[in-house]
């Protein structure tokens, strides 16, 4: 058919595995949705309902609300103290101005921390770790359409979403007299309400496991293990439920608005990006977040 043959094959291919995916999600049972979605069936109908009612969320010719609930949760570095020889420790030197590795980790909404890679000198930059982590066989995987979000020191690319650069993004920035004044604050606000989880995770990690803050007197490779030893079991100890460890406010003054990005941002997840922001905008309401 003539209308068929305007559109790609590469994109019919999407649409075909699109309708695949979606097939999968409404035809499965609540075990194999916590797989997929990280929720039961009945959350995440609800939550679609609720974008679409919203008009926070809309269809698209090649994309459902379903399909835009795809949010895995939040990625950062950390700065975990450390020691090495002398010969060794400048590079590990970084912006904290003691010796440290740089810790990348990812964590879901439920402060799981699903990604850890330790072991980087303190001051590398946080992009060529992101891109270290992505080009490993057993680095950082994140499945097709679905991201994290990052801060401003990430570019903005398919996998990662951070805020909009030279507009106001901390919480502190906001309040009932100081409102978004458009699209992109708004964004922006809604970003940083959600990526607090992962600095909650951090220093909850902190907070229980104070070896990591103290002058170690493992060798170098023993305190990497180390590091990902806490995670695993911070994740098995949040299997229990969530403890007094967790701290209910946190604060940004750490969040840097750069780490030394080398990467270019991609275009279209640029113009994916804009359009939620102008979506949460049409549809704010009287609401802020």
């Amino acid at each position: 058919m003539a209308g068929e043959a305007e559109i790609p094959a590469a994109l019919r291919g999407k649409d075909q595995e699109r309708i695949a995916n979606l097939n999968n999600i409404y035809n499965c049972n609540d075990v194999e949705a916590i797989q997929m979605l990280r929720m039961r069936r009945a959350p995440f109908y609800a939550l679609v309902k609720t974008f679409r009612d919203r008009g926070l969320l809309t269809d698209s010719i090649h994309t459902s609300v379903e399909e835009q609930v795809d949010c895995i949760g939040a990625i950062d570095g950390t700065h975990v103290t450390a020691k090495l020889s002398r010969s060794m420790s400048a590079a590990f030197r970084g912006r904290k101005h003691y010796t440290s590795q740089n810790v990348l980790a990812a964590v879901d909404f439920d402060m799981w921390f699903t990604y850890v890679l330790a072991g980087w000198k303190g001051s590398a930059r946080d992009a060529s770790i992101m891109a270290d982590s992505l080009s490993r066989p057993d680095g950082l995987k994140i499945p097709d359409g679905k991201f994290y979000r990052g801060d401003a020191g990430y570019a903005c690319r398919a996998g990662i979403l951070p805020p909009f650069m030279k507009s106001r993004y901390h919480l502190n920035e906001f309040s009932a007299k100081h409102r978004p004044l458009n699209a992109r604050e708004l964004f922006n606000l809604r970003h940083s309400s959600l990526r607090v989880t992962i600095e909650r995770a951090f220093a909850a990690l902190k907070n229980r496991f104070k070896v990591l803050d103290q002058k170690p007197f493992h060798t170098f490779d023993t305190q990497v293990k180390l590091v990902l030893a806490c995670c695993i079991l911070h994740n098995w100890i949040l299997g229990w439920d969530e403890d007094e460890f967790f701290e209910e406010v946190v604060t940004f003054d750490e969040v840097e608005t750069g780490h030394g990005v080398d990467a270019c941002d991609n275009d279209a997840w640029k113009v994916k990006r804009q359009e939620w922001a102008d979506a949460m905008w049409e549809g704010r309401g009287n609401t802020t977040i």
